[in-house]
């Protein structure tokens, strides 16, 4: 009789998908990247250890915080391959997220309370505007939305820094 499928040591890609919800191809994607690791069988087939799963959901939650994957990769890296990552594994990740957190949040509640203040007065005039740059003034401070960037973050213009 077949194992039963929480007693496995190693999952197929399909298993993994339906676990974890990520696609398949957003799997091999991840795989590629080095944010998991498979082994392939004899017959060339990917087998993924259970604690893969752990991984998923934690790349799933920090992409959906806004952590860039490259931030992620970095962050795996460091994690043991060999065993499963514990709650201190999980939590000291969490610590060196946790000032980049809290400006994220800041930006984005500075950023919903300029939005409701343009939206709702209704002037949609770019002189009274909050968050309009005439003539490009704010370039001297650098790249990217300057009203929007909490303190202290940049953006490279690439996609991968803290702000952007």
């Amino acid at each position: 009789m077949a194992q039963e499928a929480w007693k496995r040591k190693e999952l197929t890609v399909g298993q993994v998908a339906e676990r974890s919800g990520v696609a398949v191809s957003a799997l091999h994607y991840y795989e590629r990247e080095g944010l998991i690791h498979s082994r392939r069988t004899a017959g060339n087939q990917r087998r993924y250890a259970r604690h893969t799963l752990r991984r998923l959901a934690f790349i799933k939650v920090s992409q959906r915080v806004g952590i860039p994957l490259a931030r992620i990769r970095t962050a795996l890296e460091s994690l043991p391959d060999e065993r499963t990552p514990t709650t201190e594994d999980w939590a000291r990740l969490s610590r060196g997220w946790r000032s980049e957190l809290d400006s994220r949040i800041d930006q984005l509640m500075r950023l919903r309370d300029d939005l409701s203040g343009c939206i709702g007065c209704g002037c949609l005039s770019l002189n009274r505007c909050v968050l309009s740059n005439p003539r490009d003034e704010l370039a001297q401070e650098g790249p990217g939305p300057r009203r929007l960037l909490a303190p202290g973050m940049e953006c490279d213009g690439g996609g991968e820094s803290q702000a952007c």
